[in-house]
């Protein structure tokens, strides 16, 4: 049994122009010990299948069909207080916006003592040394003495190594990671990487991780599941999908990093702009900024296997097809 299964989540909100489906019918499933990398322009829905995933949907949004598994623990529809029990314990979620995560007028030591004693009987004692220990890992310099400072003292990139180290606390089973390193400079990124692998080779934690970034996939990822506009248009292993993508839409994202262009020429880029998802045409949403698009289009695809991953297309690259 998977660590992680999703079948058919769908989350939609309601607005004044009508109902937003920002997640239609996501499947995955995550083992012990895997990171998979979920990815996608802003709008394709990947940050709110973490919030959903972990029951942090709030009115006017809500989870309108589909199961969520954790260690066979049905998540969609249970009880608060079991989520709560599983949240910062067995699960973890790091937010893009370190502020979600910290009391602005709580000081830092305060917030991860009580995160450690509000799930394990230990002493004081014991949980602030745990914090020091935590806040290290992730490259504050003078731990013992920063704990006693206030979140409006560090810098955002301080703030957001603050959260995850809040995130490690526990060594959960399972962590959601919405763009964790966006604020942080490349050296800092790449300490907090490989705290995130050691702690899924030494504990065996699972990973998602949110991105936008195909290079920081590439490294840290096993499997990674593409979306647009709300649904996964590809998924499968990370050297298979981004050595040889099957979808136009992630052929179109690699071609559009910078270090795949030549220097000195225009930047290759995706033509037209991600639809509006309260207006969404039924078909493949991608057909409209696709080259290979066809009268076919007009239906919605399946996510279908396509050798050894999954696809949404009607017409995947033959290229990838003939790799995989």
């Amino acid at each position: 049994m998977s660590l992680l299964e999703v079948t058919d989540l769908q989350t939609e909100f309601a607005t004044r122009d009508g109902v937003l489906r920002a997640v239609q019918g996501v499947s995955l499933a995550l083992e012990r010990g895997q990171v998979l990398g979920l990815v996608g322009e802003s709008g394709s829905g990947k940050s709110v299948t973490g919030f959903s995933i972990l029951g942090l949907v709030d009115p006017p949004g809500r989870i309108a069909g589909g199961s969520v598994r954790f260690d066979g623990q049905q998540l969609v529809g249970a009880p608060e207080e079991a989520l709560r029990a599983l949240r910062g314990r067995r699960i973890a979620m790091v937010f893009q916006d370190p502020m979600m995560t910290l009391n602005p007028v709580l000081s830092v030591e305060t917030q991860m003592v009580e995160t450690v004693l509000a799930h394990e009987k230990v002493s004081r004692q014991a949980a602030r040394a745990r914090a020091v220990d935590a806040l290290g890992r992730v490259g504050i310099a003078s731990p013992g003495e920063r704990l006693a400072q206030y979140p409006h003292q560090f810098s955002g990139g301080m703030r957001q190594r603050v959260a995850i180290a809040i995130a490690l606390l526990h060594s959960p089973e399972l962590i959601i990671a919405d763009e964790p390193t966006t604020a942080l400079d490349v050296t800092v990124q790449g300490q907090i990487l490989y705290e995130m692998q050691k702690l899924v080779r030494e504990v065996g934690s699972a990973v998602i991780w949110i991105t936008h970034d195909l290079a920081v996939i590439a490294g840290l990822a096993d499997r990674v599941a593409v979306m647009y506009a709300g649904r996964i248009v590809e998924e499968g292993a990370v050297a298979d999908v981004l050595d040889a993508p099957a979808h136009p839409y992630t052929r179109g994202l690699l071609d559009s990093v910078p270090a795949n262009n030549a220097g000195g020429g225009r930047l290759n880029q995706i033509p037209g702009m991600t639809p509006s998802l309260l207006e969404l045409a039924p078909g493949c949403a991608f057909r409209e900024r696709c080259r290979y698009a066809a009268e076919r289009c007009a239906g919605m695809p399946e996510l279908s296997a396509v050798g050894v991953r999954r696809v949404r297309c009607h017409f995947p690259l033959t290229a990838a097809a003939a790799v995989a």
